[in-house]
């Protein structure tokens, strides 16, 4: 009986991509003569294996979408990367493809992963029970967390950070960047090499798409101005061109068809022209209805000329003549925008009508407000840019291009940011760019050799002065170089303020959002708060005042909300024939939420003050 049971462990059932095929007596038998097929080269070396021994299943998975890793295979506590095949390699004998149809390597899967490897990361961890070797120690970190150098140094969720950022930071995005006209792009007018680099950096070829600029750091406070994650950045940097980009934008537009033989047309509108801006808004177009290359524009100027025709049929004229009216849609610069014309491209889209694409280019210059970042997760705002002459300056006369905050080192616990900062300064003393590829043995006794060699501290400390008082400053200031990214959010694209402007037509509210000019919003904290002041009328400005007020006529014998009869210059109630009407101020959404409770077929009634009695 007992040999029964053990006969039923062992049988599995086997599902091919998600489906299942059929049931197999041995499991362990099947995956292991499969995987001994796969690196022989019987079967394809892309179908990874799933073993569940708990629930007794086995997956084969063929299907495309997986992320797959090469490692080495390992048989009997040995690597198969034997130095006879490291010597053949060395000599172009054999190929990667030879090395994966000879299973000296294969690509695993996450389910084969996790389910039947056991891999060592050196070949000195190697024991009996594993099953694969790394083929490098970063092998366990993804193409844009391998680019982070020092890492292993620093705390996780700082290293998700940098891998965020280092996506959004400014560089060269592509090399053809003057012939593209995508919607929006930045490319940075320095872009500069790391000094601190890893060796994956070179594999994927990052040195050609460079993102940031190798800047002197000081850790200290000034004057407040790079408080919490605050950065205090010098005005000479900035004026040489340190973390300057170009911001370009692409509007386009197309001469579309509509039923009926009607189309659109570029041209510089008629003063006849149904919506017609006024001769000013058109001094810049040529002839055929399209802005010239090189000329400056503001928001809400005109980039090309377009009329289309009317939303409705024609009407007939007094004389009975069929009269075909345009109206203005001309193609308009973003009310907060402003820019000057790089390029105008008039072409033909797949539907065959005429299309104009008009690029814009903007110089953004690091300003306060802009977000910058090291590899490390040390994110910061520019907070002041300081004259040349007011920034601190060491002995040999160097003043810090940026000073961050000393805060903002312990509790994020990135010492990766502070080795990058004196190995970037051994990297400007020696001439040499520095390795810094993570678990890659410790180097921090060469660099501190180094920097002592060359008269400074090995500690990367240095005595700063003032450069406002001139005195010296009374602490010793870790100071270093390392590469700072922008980030593609500059405060020109989120500074939003306004005054008066739209409103919706349905709820006569503010419009919502920057682009549509619309309000700031007032939300329900904010307005927790006025309540919890006792800011009652602040509240009711905030809210009404600010927003949707309304004056509307109450009838005060039956509570409708009546209406002026314009016609015949008196009041009226649309219920009685009541003369007593009163003025009552509501927002406009009250009065709308009435009209829609009325047409649930519910009347709902306003008793004003003075009519306590209903």
């Amino acid at each position: 009986m007992a040999k029964k049971n053990v006969i039923e462990t062992k049988e599995v059932t086997v599902y091919l991509n998600g489906k299942l095929v059929g049931k197999h007596a041995d499991g362990e038998e099947f995956v292991k003569n499969m995987l001994a097929k796969r690196r022989a080269g019987e079967i394809n070396h892309e179908i990874n294996l799933e073993f569940h021994r708990k629930v007794h299943e086995v997956y084969v998975n063929t299907d495309s979408g997986r992320s797959r890793r090469p490692v080495i295979v390992v048989e009997n506590g040995k690597s198969r990367f034997t130095n006879e095949v490291k010597e053949k390699l060395k000599a172009n004998e054999l190929e990667w493809a030879d090395l994966v149809r000879t299973g000296v390597v294969e690509y695993l899967d996450p389910g084969e992963e996790d389910t039947l490897s056991y891999v060592a990361m050196t070949e000195k961890d190697i024991t009996p029970e594993h099953t694969h070797l790394e083929i490098d120690n970063a092998g366990i970190l993804s193409a844009v967390t391998s680019q982070l150098p020092l890492q292993e140094y620093n705390s996780s969720p700082r290293i998700t950070m940098a891998c965020s950022m280092t996506k959004q930071a400014i560089g060269i995005y592509a090399a053809n960047y003057n012939m593209r006209f995508d919607t929006r792009a930045y490319v940075m007018y320095y872009p500069q090499m790391p000094l601190v680099y890893t060796r994956h950096q070179r594999t994927l070829h990052a040195d050609r798409r460079l993102r940031g600029a190798n800047l002197v750091v000081a850790i200290a406070s000034y004057r407040g101005f790079n408080m919490e994650d605050g950065v205090v950045i010098s005005k000479a940097a900035v004026d040489r061109g340190v973390l300057r980009a170009v911001a370009l934008r692409t509007y386009e537009t197309e001469e579309r068809r509509y039923p009926g033989g009607q189309r659109d047309k570029f041209e510089i509108p008629a003063p006849t022209v149904n919506g017609y801006r006024e001769e000013a808004a058109y001094k810049y177009l040529d002839e055929d209805g399209l802005i010239v290359p090189g000329v400056a524009v503001k928001g809400r100027e005109v980039l090309v000329g377009k009329t289309s025709p009317p939303r409705f049929l024609e009407e007939v004229s007094a004389f009975g003549i069929a009269e075909e009216k345009k109206r203005e849609s001309s193609i308009t610069l973003k009310s907060e925008e402003e820019g000057v014309v790089d390029s105008v491209m008039l072409t033909q889209s797949p539907s065959g009508n005429k299309l104009v694409k008009v690029r814009i280019r903007e110089i953004k210059k690091p300003e306060n407000g802009d977000k910058v970042a090291s590899r490390h997760g040390q994110k910061g705002v520019i907070g002041l840019l300081v004259p040349q002459e007011n920034m601190p300056f060491t002995e040999s006369g160097i003043t810090p291009d940026l000073i961050i905050n000393a805060h903002a080192i312990p509790s994020r616990m990135t010492v990766g940011h502070m080795l990058e900062m004196v190995g970037g300064k051994a990297a400007c003393l020696t001439g040499e760019r520095m390795d810094g590829t993570a678990f890659e043995p410790n180097k921090e006794e060469d660099i501190k050799e180094t920097l002592k060699n060359h008269g400074f501290q090995s500690t990367g400390h240095e005595v700063l002065y003032d450069g406002v008082t001139g005195r010296r400053i009374e602490a010793e200031i870790f100071t270093g170089v390392i590469y700072y990214q922008k980030l593609n959010h500059l405060v020109s694209n989120k500074l939003h303020a306004r005054s008066r402007g739209p409103v919706q037509l349905l709820t006569h509210q503010p419009t919502e959002g920057r682009v549509r000019e619309g309000g700031l919003r007032f939300g329900e904290m904010e307005r927790d708060c006025l309540i919890g002041y006792g800011a009652s009328m602040l509240l009711k400005e905030r809210l009404m005042d600010e927003s949707d007020r309304t004056v509307e006529l109450v009838c005060q014998e039956c509570g409708s909300v009546a209406y002026h009869d314009f016609m015949k210059n008196k009041n009226v109630c649309p219920v009685c024939d009541s003369v007593n009407f009163a003025e009552i101020e509501m927002s406009y959404a009250f009065k709308l939420l009435l009209e829609e409770i009325k047409a649930l077929g519910v009347f709902p009634r306003l008793i004003s003050s003075d009519k306590t009695e209903y």
